[in-house]
C-alpha cells in the first residue's frame, strides 16, 4: 500500500533530497509525500526480464538508455518519480544527470501491483501526461499484459493492449520487437 503525506506547503525537490537512504522508494507527485512499499518478487521478475529485452533491443544498439526504479525522474520541483523502467532515447542524453532524468523521458513504465493499482492508472497517468512523456506503457504482471498509451494535447490515449502471446511495440521507439512470452513466462512455483 502506498503511504501518502500531504501537506499545506508542498514540498520540494530541496526536501526530497534530504529524505534518508532507508531502503525505501520515495516520490514527491504535486509536493505530496509519497512512500512506496517494496515490490513483489513477481513485479521484480518482469522488470527485470522486460529491461534486458529492451536492453538488447535498444541500449545494446545505441538507441536509448533504459534505467529502473529507483532512478528518479525530476518532472518538476514539486514532482518527483521513479517508474519501474524509463527509456532515454540517446539524442535526449543531455536529460540525464547526476541527480537523474531532468524533464520527461521518452517511455516510462509502471509495473502494477494490487497496492497501487489506482495510482499507475490513475494518478500517475495523469502526471506523466500532463508532463509530456510521450509514451507510457502500465505492465500487469497479474493479467500477463502491457497497456500502451501515446500523449495527445496533455492527455493519453490508450493505442494497444498486449498479451502473453503478442510482440510489444512501441510508436516512440519503432525498433522494439518484445516477445511477451519472455517476459511473462510461468516462474518456478514458490517454496
Amino acid at each position: 500500500m502506498v503511504t501518502r503525506f500531504h501537506s499545506d506547503v508542498p514540498l520540494t525537490y530541496r526536501e526530497y533530497a534530504c529524505l534518508p537512504n532507508d531502503g525505501r522508494r520515495y516520490e514527491l507527485i504535486e509536493g505530496d509525500l509519497h512512500v512506496l512499499p517494496a515490490p513483489s518478487t513477481l513485479h521484480q521478475r518482469v522488470s527485470r526480464r522486460l529491461q534486458f529485452l529492451l536492453m538488447q533491443q535498444l541500449e545494446e544498439r545505441g538507441i536509448a538508455e533504459i534505467f529502473n526504479a529507483p532512478t528518479d525522474v525530476i518532472l518538476s520541483e514539486s514532482n518527483i518519480v521513479q517508474p519501474d523502467l524509463i527509456l532515454v532515447r540517446m539524442s535526449r542524453e543531455g536529460a540525464v544527470s547526476q541527480r537523474g532524468i531532468e524533464g520527461a523521458p521518452n517511455v516510462a513504465v509502471e509495473i502494477v501491483s494490487p497496492s497501487n493499482r489506482s495510482d499507475d492508472e490513475l494518478l500517475k497517468k495523469a502526471l506523466y501526461a500532463k508532463w509530456g512523456i510521450p509514451e507510457y506503457w502500465v505492465v500487469d504482471p497479474e493479467h500477463a499484459q502491457i497497456s500502451v498509451y501515446r500523449a495527445e494535447g496533455g492527455a493519453y490515449r490508450h493505442v494497444a493492449r498486449f498479451d502473453r502471446a503478442s510482440i510489444l511495440n512501441s510508436i516512440e521507439f519503432p525498433e522494439v520487437s518484445v516477445p511477451l512470452e519472455k517476459v511473462f513466462a510461468p516462474f518456478p512455483s514458490s517454496r
